[in-house]
């Protein structure tokens, strides 16, 4: 008996993805674990694997086609024995199922529509989608092909891709040092351009599929927006940048903020960062700046638990532990991985961690369990020059702590004017969860551990 193969719900809050790339063709064989398809959510590119064995009878959705509800089936896998020409598509008056009913109605910690949600990490099987360090057949081959053909795909990483296509490199032209010949971000960095073309809103997927993805109805339509007659570039907006625009959008029209600033004096802690990078420099550790104020903001929400909280409709949920998402801007856009625990960690160790999450946040290959989550956040633009600003609270988060540059300044300093290195924190609290007063609190312990560093090592 044939087996539909659906549109699996990649993350707790997908209703919907793009289906980017099949790595299948109709008459494959397929093997539990075998990777069929890279599919792009609202948070990254993953790719999906086969959980049942048999062949490809039937691509249903070609790829490159946007807006594939989560349940939609897409191709149809024949048994073992099973004429793969005799099976037929589903009809399309059939209604899809979700593809993993474990997600449907479990709240995403990062989404602000996700009520009640305590902020638990969501477990998945799927991996990230670029190069997974998998050992390599003996027997494959050395580089991808060009693409033109069926069966002739070429095989690269979605990074690759992105940054191809950003480049102008042709893929065909491209030697990949990826397992199987699979081209990978190292090998476009190194490449020349080619002639391909950047992708834009007009691009089209460059096959048909032979069922269409089913289409949510249309809601109001909204009014077009006029395009001035300026020479300029339109680019297709990711799954990613989407889900950033709606879930800014959502915080700043569902979430009363309330803004508190201090200033704050960094001397004290530049100077035990010097030292601490002069013992840690054996073990090849370097602390920055960040590294501390992470530290920092997680002892004070531990020392002011009344700011380390979620607001839902009918509960306030106190956080026992500070998990800190930490602001990280990458090509696709701004991601947060956590540290978790930060509080209870030693420099050293959030120093480790947080390069290896940036790292592969940049890459697109951070696991959900490390982004989603957390119970505060930190961004720092302070490295830009950005004197002050306002962050917008990461919903159902109560607060976000947003960092200046510290700079000379004039400061009063043993009830004398002086010079000093200051930077501004701006600390946005959800006003339903927390009042002004313990956002204050907040702000004022935050302050002493930093103008007092060696409370945090104690």
């Amino acid at each position: 008996m044939s087996i539909e193969i659906k549109m699996p719900a990649l993350s707790p809050t997908m209703e919907e993805g793009t289906l980017a790339k099949w790595l299948v063709k109709e008459g494959d064989t397929v093997k539990s674990g075998d990777i069929m398809a890279e599919i792009e959510t609202d948070k990254a590119t993953m790719e999906f694997e086969a959980v049942d064995e048999g062949v490809i009878a039937k691509i249903l959705v070609a790829e490159g086609t946007d807006n594939v509800k989560v349940g939609a089936a897409i191709a149809i896998l024949a048994e073992e024995g099973e004429d793969a020409s005799a099976v037929s598509a589903p009809s399309k008056s059939e209604t899809p199922e979700p593809a993993d009913p474990e997600f449907k109605g479990r709240p995403d910690p990062t989404d602000p529509n996700a009520k009640g949600n305590e902020g638990k990490p969501v477990e998945r099987t799927e991996t990230q989608a670029e190069d997974h360090g998998r050992p390599a057949d003996a027997g494959a081959e050395s580089a991808a092909r060009s693409g033109g053909q069926s069966g002739d795909r070429v095989k690269a990483s979605p990074l690759a891709r992105r940054i191809a296509a950003e480049k102008g490199v042709d893929l065909g032209a491209v030697s990949g040092s990826g397992p199987n010949g699979r081209i990978v971000k190292a090998d476009i960095e190194g490449a020349k351009p080619g002639a391909a073309a950047p992708k834009t809103a007009t691009s089209q997927p460059a096959e048909t599929a032979t069922a269409a993805a089913p289409t949510p109805a249309p809601a109001a339509a909204a009014k077009p927006i006029a395009i001035p007659d300026i020479p300029h570039e339109a680019t297709k907006l990711s799954n990613m940048r989407k889900t950033i625009a709606r879930r800014l959008t959502e915080s700043k029209q569902q979430v009363p903020h309330i803004y508190l600033t201090v200033d704050v004096r960094l001397d004290a802690l530049m100077k035990l960062r010097g030292e601490l990078n002069g013992a840690l420099s054996a073990r090849g550790v370097k602390l920055s700046v960040n590294d501390m104020l992470v530290k920092a903001l997680a002892q004070a929400l531990i020392a002011v638990p009344k700011c380390n909280v979620m607001f839902t409709p009918d509960q306030l949920i106190s956080f026992h532990r500070a998990d800190i998402s930490v602001a990280v801007s990458t090509p696709a856009g701004l991601i947060t991985p956590i540290i978790a625990g930060a509080e209870s960690k030693s420099l050293s160790a959030i120093s480790t961690e947080m390069k290896d999450l940036a790292a592969r946040a940049r890459d697109n290959k951070l696991k959900p369990e490390e982004f989603q989550g957390g119970t505060a956040s930190i961004s720092n633009m302070g490295m830009f020059g950005i004197k002050q600003f306002e962050a917008v609270i990461n919903p159902p988060q109560g607060m976000i702590l947003a960092i200046g540059a510290g700079e000379k300044r004039p400061y009063i300093v043993d009830d004398a004017l002086g010079v000093a290195t200051v930077m501004t924190a701006t600390g946005s609290f959800d006003h339903r969860a927390i009042d002004g007063a313990d956002g204050a609190q907040l702000m004022k312990a935050f302050k002493e551990l930093v103008e007092s560093p060696l409370g945090m090592i104690a």
